[in-house]
């Protein structure tokens, strides 16, 4: 039977501890720190997995050539922060590391190791998929092997829509050595003459962003000819250097990697959008932490770079093949493929909202759980729609962390002040890489009459909520939803996400206390403390998930059972990773299913039982943070915005929500078996990390993403 909005359960958040000071943040002092796996030693575990799939012949050819474009900007993202945090480390002594890596140079070691050798094993796997590609008569030509109408056709391009758009750089004339901007490549030249009449001369072209990285070429009937950009450019250098008296040219592909760390402080004197402002400045010129560059470039001139650019051979150099910046090819042009990879599984309206006429309606008789990117997240646009224009909504607020380009949210939004609700969005300016975007969105917002939060010193706000008012006659009704993932109906097609839409009177007053601490000038913790319902980061989610493990231990020991099963994104957080460590010493079945960065050891001989974790990576992107605790009558379901990491545990405003109804917590534990029982696209997360394909004796195939699609259609149409 399912529990009314009305009902109510008391968690007590409130310890003696956290009375005393409620807002500190709890450090686990180095010597009590459990043995951990280095964090970025995992997370390039991790990135090895999506490598994986580019190497997995079972996946479509397209989607391979995708995961190959994930693959590198997943690294490029790496070393923009991971690196440059760990390079930052070096500079500082020991005592001010606090609870962070005793040894960065060793770890640096390490990732240089593993890079290279991904990087290797990335070429291997490149060479494979084209090979294939010629298979389906699609090749990509390099300024040497095009015929003469090819030829004449890369002139023109050149001509038409290339030339105007570079500048080349004669860098040995030059006395201050250019700026390198990150997430650009270049062509490094070397002019010489056939005769070596003259000494040779270096140049630098960078790659225009605003034209096409793949230009299709005039092409026979049957096949497809693809050149890259920087080949058009390669096959026109003797036009470009006309007037130099050169004849022989040889360019190679290089690429800098910059620190991406902004540097934000907490000092009120500077507003938060000028620190911001002057941080994405800063970001622009950030030190070098990479240089990629292709093993062929001639000797002198990869020499002359490293000078003139202050590398040396502690800087992260990475040889390559001719080709980089990989992360393009995740827009491969899938018009070459004459048939599509595989027919694509359709989102589809949860079946509560598929006949419904009000969204409200539904989430005023009972809560409802949406699963993307199975679900259609269509319902989320049409409930703030439909708030937007019931004359009876008073008020919509929301939190925002990362929007659509052409956001949909967005525009529910502003249509709603424009019919005279008001409307508060909590935008989160600081989220990594879409900085600049939301300061667009906030003037945006502002303009339209949008009251905008942007954040508060030393905490971002990472939850997902929307609480939404109406007045009917003497009674206001609420209604609204919290989420695991981001308000985007881009990311939303491919991210693995729960969405709980609710009126439950106990977490509409949570979410409004939060939205209370969230508008306080002066972020009032006692706001955060009168929450009963919600564990709120980073007030009381941490003693909620210890005392949440600590009950299962203490089941354990009476031998009543204790059981967990954990699924997030990353798991790196000492204390936390301690106390399972103590659960699986006491006998409690902990199942864990991790994406990407897993600091946590998983077995043990001391342990009475190991612990069992998973990392799925296939065609959706596991973004969803689910807590099962217990077994049977006594399990509780959780669902959150928040990983265990010391960011999201206490320098985030983040959220986890009780599952009352009993139908929507079985429908979470059943996706939970799914993906535990998959036997495809699942990896074991052992002490070695290595990414072994999880299998077993039951001879049938579970890819669990395909049978949760299965399951949530069959219950569409049940």
């Amino acid at each position: 039977m399912r529990l009314s909005n009305s009902e109510h359960i008391e968690f007590n958040f409130q310890d003696p501890a956290m009375e005393k000071k409620s807002n500190s943040k709890k450090i686990v002092p180095a010597a009590k720190k459990p043995k951990m796996i280095p964090r970025d030693i995992s997370w390039l575990a991790f990135n090895a997995r999506v490598l994986q799939e580019a190497s997995d012949k079972s996946v479509p050819l397209l989607e391979r050539i995708r995961f190959l474009g994930i693959f590198s900007n997943n690294l490029d993202e790496f070393f923009r922060v991971r690196v440059a945090t760990l390079k930052r480390m070096l500079l500082v002594g020991k005592s001010t590391r606090m609870h962070l890596e005793e040894n960065p140079d060793e770890i640096l070691d390490d990732i240089q190791d593993m890079v290279i050798d991904q990087q290797r094993e990335f070429d291997r796997i490149w060479e494979g998929i084209e090979e294939e590609l010629k298979q389906q008569k699609i090749f990509i030509r390099t300024e040497k092997h095009l015929n003469k109408d090819q030829q004449k056709f890369v002139l023109n391009y050149f001509n038409d829509e290339v030339r105007t758009n570079i500048i080349p750089l004669m860098i040995e004339s030059i006395q201050h050595f250019p700026y390198l901007r990150d997430k650009s490549i270049y062509l490094a030249v070397v002019l010489a003459r056939q005769d070596n009449s003259v000494r040779q001369k270096f140049a630098l072209i960078e790659i225009p962003s605003v034209l096409p990285r793949f230009i299709t070429l005039p092409s026979k009937e049957g096949e497809a000819d693809i050149i890259l950009l920087e080949d058009v450019i390669r096959f026109n250098l003797p036009h470009i250097f006309t007037y130099f008296g050169f004849d022989k040219f040889t360019a190679h592909i290089i690429k800098v990697t910059r620190d991406a760390e902004l540097d934000i402080d907490n000092d009120i004197s500077t507003s938060l959008i000028h620190q911001i402002e002057k941080g994405l400045k800063d970001r622009r010129k950030g030190k070098p932490v990479r240089f990629v560059y292709d093993k062929d470039i001639d000797p002198l001139l990869l020499e002359y770079l490293m000078r003139r650019l202050g590398l040396s051979g502690k800087d992260n150099l990475i040889p390559g093949a001719r080709i980089h910046n990989f992360k393009d090819f995740m827009d491969f042009p899938p018009a070459v493929f004459r048939e599509r990879p595989h027919p694509q599984r359709k989102s589809f309206i949860h079946p509560l909202f598929a006949n419904a006429s009000s969204v409200m309606h539904v989430i005023q008789l009972q809560d409802v759980m949406l699963h993307f990117p199975y679900h259609s997240f269509d319902t989320i646009i049409d409930l703030l729609r439909e708030a937007a224009i019931d004359p009876n909504v008073t008020s919509i607020k929301i939190t925002a962390y990362r929007l659509a380009r052409n956001s949909k949210i967005v525009n529910a939004l502003v249509n709603a002040v424009r019919n005279g609700k008001q409307v508060t969005v909590a935008l989160e300016l600081r989220a990594r890489f879409n900085e600049a975007d939301n300061l667009e969105w906030k003037t945006r917002l502002e303009d339209e009459g949008v009251k905008v939060l942007i954040g508060i010193p030393g905490l971002k706000i990472h939850a997902k909520l929307c609480v939404i008012k109406k007045r009917i006659g003497t009674k206001t009704i609420q209604c609204g939803f919290v989420s695991t993932g981001n308000l985007n109906e881009k990311t939303a097609r491919v991210y693995g996400d729960h969405c709980l839409l609710t009126a439950n009177r106990n977490i509409m007053a949570d979410i409004n206390r939060i939205f209370s601490y969230l508008e306080n000038s002066k972020h009032d913790i006692k706001l955060l403390q009168a929450c009963n319902t919600l564990p709120v980061s980073p007030y009381s989610m941490r003693p909620f998930f210890l005392r949440m493990i600590d009950k299962e231990i203490k089941n354990a020991k009476h031998k009543k059972g204790g059981s967990m099963i954990i699924k997030m994104n990353s798991l790196s957080d000492p204390e936390m990773i301690g106390k399972l460590y103590e659960a699986a010493k006491e006998g409690v079945d902990v199942k864990m299913i991790i994406r990407g960065i897993c600091c946590a050891y998983t077995e043990n001989k001391k342990w009475k039982k190991d612990i069992t974790a998973i990392s799925i990576v296939d065609e959706y992107l596991e973004h969803a943070r689910v807590f099962a605790f217990g077994k049977d009558a006594q399990e509780k379901v959780y669902i959150a915005s928040c990983d265990w990491m010391l960011r999201n545990l206490d320098h985030r405003v983040e959220v986890a929500i009780p599952i009352f109804d009993p139908a929507i917590q079985q429908e979470l534990k059943d996706i939970l078996t799914i993906q535990l029982s998959g036997n495809v696209k699942a990896r074991v997360l052992d002490n070695e990390q290595k990414n072994e394909y999880k299998r077993d004796n039951s001879g049938k195939k579970i890819r669990s993403q395909i049978e949760i699609f299965k399951y949530l259609h069959e219950k569409q149409y049940s």
